[in-house]
Order: C-alpha cells, then structure tokens, then sequence
C-alpha cells in the first residue's frame, strides 16, 4: 500500500457513509473540496470509479459499495486500535461534535460545559442545537442528547437528566373567559399555542395518559410557533393554553401568575439521554459521559 492510501480510503468510507462531501468533511475535518480532490485522484490510482455524484446527491457505486464492505470493518479495528492507544495519554484529547435541542443545551450543556472544557483542554467540542433527530453516524456526529423515549434501541444511552412532566397552563385571566377543561377532550373547546417541529414540518401533539388510557391528540388555536420564546410570551400573556415543562412553570403555578389543569392526565417521561452508537467509547467521549453523569 502506497504512502497516504489509508487516508484516502478512510477519506471514501467517510464519504460512503454520509453520502455527503459536505457531512464526511464536517465529520473527518477535512474541506469537501479537498475530499472531491483526494476521491478523483484515488479513482484514478485504483482505474475504477467508486462514487456516484449528481448536484445533489453522491454514493457508491456497486464497485464502491464492495470495496466499502471490506474496508468498514477494518477501518473500525484501526479506530479501535487508535482509541486504545489513547488511553496511554495523560489527558483525553480529541474533537467531538455533538447533536442536541433548545431545552438540552440549555439546561443540561450551559451549566456543565463549561467546567468540561476547563478539566479538559485538549478535548474540543462543536454542537449542533437543531430539533430534528439526525442519523449521528450518517451526520458524522459522536454523540447527541435527546428525550430518552426519542432514542433509539440500537442505542448506548446514558441518563444526564432526571425525569420531567409536560403540563397544561393558561393565566388566571384566559381562564375567566373560558372554563377549565376537565378532560383533554375538552381542550377542543379551547384557544392552545401550537408548536411546529421544524424538522418533519408537523405540529406537536399533546401527549396524555391516565389509569393507562394514553391520549395522543392535535389541537387547535390562533398561534403556530417554531419558537419557545414566543409559545411561552403568548401563554403568560393570556392568549391561550400552553403545553409546558413542569419545569419551566413551576414557580409561577405556585404563586398563581399561571394556572394548572388537568394534572391527573399528565405524567411523567424519561429525560435526557445523552447516546452513541458504538460501545468503543473514545476517550474524550467517555470523559464527557463521565462529566454528564456525575452531575445528572
């Protein structure tokens, strides 16, 4: 094998796998053009094209797919290899980028991230807050931090929050010009703020169970939002029923500047998770799981 080989296949199994010059040098810290470039000049050496490219799309071709099924699980023993040697460091070194939403960032990453960097200066980190759930290892992620019950069961998932509770809340004043609902069926009778998931484009449904009746319902109001911010100003300012965090609301549900219905109906669910793909945890990785854990 000739000098640099290894890193253009390394180059192309990245590029396979994300289907993406863009996703594979985000990944691998490299430029896509500087990834177009090595892929021509490795087709060239090998005389057999292995990449399918359109303006839109690239992958492998039945030639690339065959050399990619070789090379995969080699290439996973060399990582292996790599990251075992990196347990001879004094310090875990490394970049990771991780995947996450509004609510995690801020209430899991903004209060311990910080300290992370500090006690690692060799580990350095990029994030991603997008609600959108992404394949980590096609987007070329480490890791992501998501709701448990959203995780998927091929997942290594670790808990690095405690549990939480959506609640139902309006303003004392909404609730003289409507009756409370007693029933979620009710919540049809009533003006709810509506939350769009920016990446399926749907609205958010509210999610009730009691007595194990579980009720997964849409509703309806004068305002769609991709924006907390916004959903939170126009509950507490009158203009409707919110679907809240407990804990986002429990103080001012205790002193009556927001109103709580129908909690029989709402429990609680799993909260965050952080998760990876693979049970070879790097170590920068593992310092980072090890940092989240210990201050769940």
């Amino acid at each position: 094998m000739k000098r640099g080989d290894l890193d253009d296949l390394a180059a192309f199994a990245a590029i396979a796998k994300a289907r993406s010059f863009t996703r594979a040098g985000a990944a691998i810290g490299v430029s896509p053009s500087a990834l177009s470039h090595t892929m021509r000049a490795l087709e060239a050496r090998l005389g057999v094209r292995l990449l399918a490219r359109t303006t839109r799309s690239v992958a492998p071709t039945a030639a690339g797919e065959r050399l990619l099924a070789s090379l995969g699980p080699a290439l996973d023993e060399v990582g292996r290899g790599l990251a075992a040697l990196a347990d001879w460091r004094d310090a875990p070194s490394g970049t990771l980028r991780l995947t996450t939403f509004g609510y995690a960032a801020r209430e899991i990453l903004q209060p311990r991230l910080p300290r992370f960097l500090l006690d690692h200066p060799d580990i350095h980190v990029e994030v991603i807050v997008d609600d959108r759930l992404v394949d980590l290892v096609a987007a070329g992620f480490d890791a992501g931090i998501r709701f448990g019950e959203t995780v998927e069961r091929d997942m290594v998932a670790v808990r690095v929050g405690p549990d939480l509770r959506t609640v139902v809340v309006g303003t004392p004043d909404y609730f003289t010009r409507h009756p409370p609902p007693r029933t979620p069926a009710d919540l049809k009778n009533h003006l709810c703020v509506n939350y769009r998931l920016v990446g399926g484009g749907g609205l958010l449904p509210w999610e009730f169970e009691r007595n194990g009746q579980e009720i997964r319902m849409q509703v309806v109001g004068q305002l769609i939002v991709t924006d907390e911010g916004l959903a939170s100003a126009a509950v507490r300012g009158g203009a409707g029923l919110g679907y809240m965090l407990e804990h986002d609301v429990a103080a001012e549900i205790a002193d009556g500047r927001l109103v709580q219905v129908l909690d029989e109906w709402c429990v609680p669910f799993p909260g965050c998770h952080l998760y990876y793909p693979s049970r070879q945890v790097p170590p920068a990785l593992r310092a980072l799981v090890d940092a989240l854990r210990r201050s769940a």
